[in-house]
């Protein structure tokens, strides 16, 4: 697994963390940087797939 994947996923998670925190607290400055969070680890988590992608194809 591509060590993209794992810091993507990482983010995401930190991201809902912050966007739940936001919601509770009405802090929209912090649910936005949540969303940026998540939306930043799903292009990261994307981005290792098509590395483990590539290298697999390059194995065959």
């Amino acid at each position: 697994m591509d060590k993209d994947r794992i810091e993507g996923s990482a983010n995401q998670a930190k991201g809902a963390l912050k966007q739940a925190a936001g919601k509770i607290t009405g802090d929209a400055k912090l649910q936005a940087e949540g969303a940026a969070d998540k939306a930043k680890g799903k292009v990261q988590n994307a981005v290792g797939g098509l590395k483990d992608t590539l290298r697999d194809a390059a194995k065959n």
